[in-house]
C-alpha cells in the first residue's frame, strides 16, 4: 500500500482504518451478543408455552391424551397461524390444533429425557421452533409426545431489523469518529501551515521574522528557522558592506584610469598605475574576505557539541523510524574549523547515515595526534570497496531509488579538503558503512 504524500491524509486515512476495524469488531460483537439474546427469549417463550401445554394434557373418555383447552399466549385457533400444538398417544393416533388444519408437525425421534428444541418446516414451508417433551400420564400405560411450534418469521424479521439498525449506528458512529478525528488533524496541523505562510512572507520581504506564537512542539523549529533567517540576513549584510566598500574604493582608480585612456594622448605611464592600485584594491578586500572567513574559525568547533545538536534534529526528522543515534567521544576536542561548516559537514554525513541505517547510527569523537577523528557508522547494507571512491564525486548517485542529490559526500569531502583534513570511506563493524573525517585539532579544551 503506497501512502499519500500529505500527512493530513496519512493520518485520516490511519484513523479511517482503525476505526472501521474496531467498530467492526464491536459491532460484531454487539449484533452477536443481541441475536443470542433474541434467540434465547423465543427459546423461553416456547418453552414456557410446551409447558402451559404439558399443563393442560387429559385422558379423554377413549383413554386417549388429548389437550382440554389451547394453552394461553398464541394463536393456535386461527389456521395456519404459526403457532401449533401437536400430541401424539402412544398407539400412534395424532391430535392437533385448529391451526394445523390437515397438517402435522414433522415427526421427531421419541424417549428422550426433558425437553427438545429443534428446527423444523411447518405446513406451508416456513422455518419453524419447535419444543417437545414425552408425557407419561397417570394411568397411562406408556408415554404420550407433545409439541408445540412456533413461526420464526417475526423472530428473524426482528433479528434482521436489529442487524440493520446496528449497521447504520456504527456507520455513523464510525463517519463522526473519522470526522472528529480529520478536524482535530486540521487543527493540529494549522500551526504548520502559519509557519509555511510566515516563511513565504519572510522570503518575499514582507516580514523580518517568523514572530509567531507556536506550540511547545514546533517552537524548537521556529527559533531555529528565525536563527537561519538572521545569520543568513547577517551574510548578506556583510557581504553587502564588502561590496559597497570595494565599489567605494575602485570609484577614484576607474575614473582616473578612464580619463588616462581617453585623452587624446593616452597616458600609458599613469594607466598602469592605476592598473596596479586597482589590483592591489582587490588583493585588499580579498585578504580582508579571507581574514573574516579564518576569524569566526579562529575560536573553534567543537565536534561534540556540533554532533549532539545535529543528532537531535535529525531524531525529529526520522522519528517515525525510530532510530538509535548515539553520540560519544571526548567533550572537550576542538577543531581548527567554522562551526557552521563543522555542522554541515556532520549534518550530510549524519543524515546520509539515517538514510540508509536500519536502526543504528553511532557518532564517536577522538584524538588522534594533532587530528581529531570523527566517525560516523551506520548499521546500513554499506558500499563496496569499488564504490566507495566513485560515492565521493560530485552528483553520484549509488541508488536511483532512494531521494537526494548526490552532493553531500562530496560537499563533506571538499570542506575537509579545504580546512586541511580529509573524509574516508570504510566499512562499519556491523556491515554498514562508516565515514572518517579527519579534521586538524586545535589546542583548547571547552573554557580554556
Amino acid at each position: 500500500m503506497r501512502w499519500p504524500r500529505s500527512l493530513a491524509l496519512r493520518l485520516a486515512l490511519a484513523a479511517g482504518l482503525w476505526v472501521a476495524a474496531g467498530l467492526g469488531a464491536a459491532a460484531w460483537f454487539v449484533a452477536d451478543i443481541a441475536v443470542h439474546q433474541v434467540e434465547a427469549a423465543f427459546d423461553g417463550r416456547l418453552a414456557a408455552l410446551l409447558d402451559a401445554a404439558v399443563a393442560v394434557a387429559a385422558t379423554d373418555a377413549d383413554g386417549g391424551i388429548v389437550l382440554s383447552r389451547a394453552p394461553a399466549g398464541a394463536d393456535f385457533e386461527r389456521p395456519f397461524s404459526g403457532a401449533y400444538w401437536q400430541v401424539t398417544a402412544p398407539d400412534g393416533s395424532v391430535k392437533t390444533s385448529r391451526s394445523l388444519w390437515d397438517q402435522v408437525l414433522p415427526a421427531a425421534a421419541t424417549g428422550h429425557d426433558g425437553v427438545l428444541l429443534r428446527d423444523a418446516s411447518g405446513p406451508r414451508g416456513e422455518m419453524l421452533r419447535v419444543a417437545e417433551r414425552d408425557l407419561l400420564l397417570p394411568g397411562a400405560s406408556a408415554p404420550a409426545h407433545v409439541a408445540v411450534g412456533l413461526s420464526r418469521m417475526e423472530t428473524e424479521a426482528e433479528i434482521a431489523r436489529l442487524r440493520r439498525t446496528l449497521l447504520v449506528t456504527f456507520a455513523v458512529l464510525g463517519l463522526g469518529l473519522v470526522g472528529g478525528v480529520v478536524a482535530t488533524v486540521v487543527a493540529g496541523l494549522a500551526p504548520l501551515r502559519r509557519v509555511r505562510r510566515a516563511l513565504v512572507e519572510v522570503r518575499e520581504g514582507r516580514r523580518a521574522a517568523f514572530e509567531i506564537d507556536a506550540p511547545s512542539e514546533i517552537a524548537p523549529l521556529v527559533a531555529e528557522l528565525d536563527a537561519l533567517v538572521a545569520a543568513n540576513r547577517a551574510t548578506v549584510e556583510r557581504a553587502r558592506s564588502h561590496v559597497g566598500n570595494l565599489a567605494h574604493a575602485l570609484k577614484t582608480p576607474l575614473a582616473v584610469l578612464r580619463n588616462a585612456l581617453d585623452g587624446a594622448a593616452p597616458d600609458l605611464p599613469v594607466a598602469r598605475g592605476e592598473a596596479a592600485a586597482l589590483e592591489r584594491l582587490v588583493h585588499h578586500h580579498l585578504a580582508r574576505a579571507r581574514t573574516a572567513a579564518l576569524a569566526s574559525a579562529a575560536a573553534g568547533a567543537v565536534p561534540m557539541e556540533a554532533a549532539t545538536q545535529v543528532a537531535r534534529a535529525l531524531r525529529r526528522l526520522f522519528a517515525e523510524r525510530h532510530l538509535a543515534i548515539e553520540v560519544g567521544g571526548d567533550a572537550a576536542l576542538r577543531v581548527r574549523l567554522d562551526p557552521q561548516d563543522l555542522t554541515e559537514m556532520l549534518g550530510n554525513l549524519m543524515e546520509n547515515a539515517c538514510t540508509w541505517a536500519r536502526s543504528r547510527i553511532t557518532v564517536s569523537v577522538a584524538a588522534a595526534g594533532r587530528e581529531v577523528i570523527i566517525a560516523v557508522s551506520d548499521d546500513g547494507p554499506g558500499l563496496p570497496d569499488g564504490d566507495r571512491d566513485a560515492a565521493l564525486g560530485r552528483g553520484v548517485r549509488l541508488d536511483e531509488a532512494v531521494p537526494g542529490s548526490g552532493l553531500g559526500l562530496a560537499i563533506v569531502a571538499d570542506l575537509a579538503a579545504l580546512h586541511g583534513g580529509r573524509l574516508d570511506l570504510g566499512r562499519a563493524a556491523d556491515g554498514g558503512l562508516r565515514a572518517v573525517l579527519h579534521l586538524p585539532g586545535q589546542a583548547m579544551t571547552v573554557g580554556a
